[in-house]
């Protein structure tokens, strides 16, 4: 049976193919051999499979929701109301324990069903966040303190996580780690604009930053192998995105603060974000870094025409505004297409 390859893979083998043949490492005949062992692939099925999954998961959140508007069913969550929220806690979490064991067989009779296996599994993470929600309204005490249970989510999806061998569970409890340290900064403050003199998005930055030593100081544990380059990712994009919200509303926790400085004024974050993002994109190219080379080079651009955005559109011409725009991008093609081009070169070269 032939490889399937999408056309730009075919592309790319048909040059190697073609260069090993002048070169010499191979012949005439394996040459052919090796080009009849694939072809391009009409439909991209797989990802096809994904979207439906996903769109499968949002269509059946629409339909509970509309659900729930029905007389018949609103009467009945009349009644379910008054049931004890301990109840509901553990109903959830036997429902999610049948989801993940259920997952697990799954993974293990069917591995090729990779996207309704994992969508299973988010299934199962839903029924464990609303667990833990119930189990904190059963244990308030009228603190508010509810980044605790955002902890608590941060240990049971990492637990899962490890146990199960699942990156999507590991994204659950990054992102709970997140959202724990964002609201555990705003309670020891009673929810004030600043949690050591630092507004959300600059709190945000030092958490990316320090997500990402983590990462790089946990690289060499072996259980932490598989989670690596995801947790990776996350950490620059809470660091970068924080940057981006720095970039437009500085230090400042108020909007209504925000609304009367001028923008030209915060042009210093801005600064400090495109020397970030350029050294991340120097870093990713000198030691051959695909992640960091690519979030370096995509938020340097979005903060560059941020900046060109917030600066000039209410004092140009759209027609020159628009002009310009296009301009630079053609620009930025231009370049692009020459390293490509620079790099095939070299490449047919060796």
């Amino acid at each position: 049976m032939k490889l399937q390859v999408d056309k730009q893979e075919s592309d790319f083998l048909d040059t190697t193919i073609s260069h090993w043949e002048k070169d010499g490492t191979i012949d005439e005949q394996q040459a052919e051999v090796l080009r009849n062992s694939y072809q391009v692939k009409g439909f991209d099925w797989m990802r096809l499979a994904k979207y439906s999954f996903w769109i499968a998961l949002i269509c059946g959140g629409a339909s509970f929701a509309f659900l729930i508007v029905n007389d018949v069913v609103v009467n009945w969550l009349k009644h379910l109301y008054y049931t004890p929220d301990i109840i509901i806690s553990i109903a959830s979490a036997a429902m999610a324990a049948f989801l993940f064991y259920w997952g697990r067989r799954r993974e293990r009779l069917n591995p090729e069903k990779v996207f309704s296996n994992e969508a299973v599994i988010f299934t199962g993470v839903l029924f464990t966040a609303c667990c833990i929600a119930y189990l904190g309204k059963t244990l308030d005490n009228g603190s508010g303190h509810y980044s605790l249970l955002f902890l608590l989510s941060v240990f049971v999806y990492g637990f899962l996580a490890w146990r199960m061998d699942s990156r999507l569970i590991w994204l659950f409890a990054l992102v709970s780690l997140g959202s724990w340290f964002g609201t555990e900064t705003g309670y020891q403050t009673r929810w004030s604009d600043y949690f050591l003199g630092m507004n959300y998005p600059l709190r945000f930055v030092l958490f990316g930053i320090v997500l990402v030593s983590a990462g790089f100081i946990l690289r060499g544990r072996k259980w932490f192998v598989f989670f690596w380059e995801q947790t990776y990712v996350v950490g620059l994009l809470y660091l970068f995105l924080s940057l981006w919200l720095l970039s437009i509303f500085g230090n400042y926790g108020n909007v209504d603060k925000w609304w009367q400085i001028k923008q030209i004024s915060l042009f210093y974050w801005g600064i400090i974000s495109a020397v970030v993002a350029g050294g991340c994109m120097v870093y990713g190219l000198k030691t051959n870094d695909t992640i960091a080379r690519e979030f370096g080079i995509t938020f340097l651009i979005i903060f560059l025409y941020t900046k060109y955005f917030e600066y000039f559109w209410d004092h140009t011409s759209k027609t020159l505004f628009f002009a310009i725009l296009a301009a630079s991008f053609w620009l930025i093609g231009r370049k692009a297409e020459k390293i490509w081009n620079l790099k095939s070169k070299t490449a047919q070269s060796k």
